[in-house]
């Protein structure tokens, strides 16, 4: 193993060379990275970034609101409600293996969130803006680094971390000066997300190659999931699907030792059209992950806090190719021992045409960087001026939603 560091690939360039998956390239990095840093402390926080822009509305579904069912038609939703989270919220029926940690107060949503990026609704300059945790214009210089490693330069008596050789994408939430570690999983079993893609793009309107061509997939998926959980000496995991799976029992196994922080990204919820098939392969992906960090860490898991976020939402209406376009207000996956679970936090907007962001999209009545950073004071102690000013520059707070135990 050699220690040099891989240069990083830009997303930018990579967009430019690849004509063929379109968009799709911003929400498909060529390799899903996992980053490490170590921190004092038994806390720990997992981010992940949803690469793609998540329909929160098609995860968490406001079935209470009587709009819905006007904009959603059964060719994104099959007329299946899934099971109910309260009188008004029900969860998409890909994540209902993760019912049981939703009773035992161990997951939780945001609804109507966002950054402050409005209008363009472009994945990278979303995502930038997500990772930078800055509501500036993407293209200006003042903040380069990621607002995860702004809070790590916040944190005494910080330690480095052996370095690992890694080919990734950027992961530009830990970059920065405060020291981090990087792994990115080999391919020897596994087949590259462009690859994934491709194969889904080819086969999609072929029921038999289809679901061929899916299987294939997940097996090769769980063997690689599998494989290193044996490697770290962890039992078989249960339950666990995809390629997050995989990322997550690596994450698991460095949690347990001295790393304090995670983060990785999963791609794919670029869902303009096929949005039924898609987005159900996506969360019973991200639904694994989540259960393999909770089988992995153990004990380590009830001080843990995992964030799924993403770049924006999507449009409150069905498009016409089954699918929905590129939105603002989304939502924000919580999940942990350490969270207050149980419940969908945030203010509901409704989905009256009036109501809706430029008539098109679920109006953010909240900053996902509010979560972020009320989840960083509860569980690090962090000063309320330190996050608005140092780590989250120009964030107004606001009131605490008391998410973290």
């Amino acid at each position: 193993m050699t220690h040099k560091p891989a240069r990083p690939i830009s997303r930018r360039l990579f967009l430019r060379s690849a004509s063929l998956i379109g968009c799709s390239a911003a929400a498909w990095p060529l390799l899903s990275p996992v980053t490490f840093a170590s921190a004092p402390g038994d806390e720990r926080l997992v981010v992940i970034i949803l690469r793609g822009a998540m329909d929160g509305l098609d995860v968490v579904r406001p079935i209470g609101d009587p709009d819905y069912a006007t904009y959603r038609k059964p060719s994104l939703t099959d007329g299946k409600t899934g099971p109910a989270l309260n009188d008004f919220y029900a969860l998409h029926p890909a994540m209902s293996d993760l019912m049981p940690l939703w009773t035992a107060g161990e997951l939780g949503f945001a609804h109507a969130v966002a950054t402050p990026y409005r209008d363009k609704r472009s994945h990278f300059d979303g995502q930038d803006i997500l990772e930078a945790g800055t509501g500036l214009d993407v293209l200006e210089p003042q903040v380069r680094d990621g607002w995860l490693n702004r809070m790590l330069q916040a944190v005494p008596d910080l330690k480095s971390d052996t370095a690992y050789a890694v080919g990734r994408d950027e992961m530009k939430v830990i970059e920065g000066p405060a020291p981090s570690m990087s792994w990115a999983p080999k391919t020897r079993l596994r087949i590259s997300d462009q690859s994934q893609r491709l194969l889904e793009r080819v086969y999609e309107e072929d029921p038999l190659f289809h679901a061929a061509a899916q299987e294939a997939l997940e097996i090769s998926a769980r063997l690689e999931a599998e494989k290193t959980a044996e490697k770290n000496g962890m039992a078989r995991l249960p339950k666990i699907k995809g390629q997050g799976a995989e990322l997550a029992a690596f994450a698991a196994a460095r949690l347990r030792e001295d790393t304090r922080i995670a983060t990785f990204s999963i791609g794919g919820w670029d869902t303009h059209r096929n949005q039924r098939n898609v987005l159900a392969g996506r969360l019973s992906d991200l639904s694994g992950a989540i259960l393999a960090l909770k089988s992995g860490l153990g004990r380590d898991w009830s001080k843990t806090t995992v964030l799924a976020m993403t770049e924006f939402g999507r449009t409150a209406r069905e498009n016409g190719t089954a699918g929905s376009d590129h939105g603002t207000g989304g939502a924000l996956i919580m999940a942990g021992g350490a969270i207050r679970g149980g419940q969908v936090y945030g203010k509901w907007p409704g989905l009256a045409d009036h109501a809706l962001f430029e008539q098109r999209d679920l109006m953010p009545t909240a900053d996902v960087r509010a979560y972020a950073a009320w989840a960083m004071r509860g569980m690090f102690g962090f000063e309320k001026s330190l996050l608005e000013t140092t780590v989250f520059p120009r964030l107004d707070m606001g009131d605490d939603p008391r998410i973290i135990a």
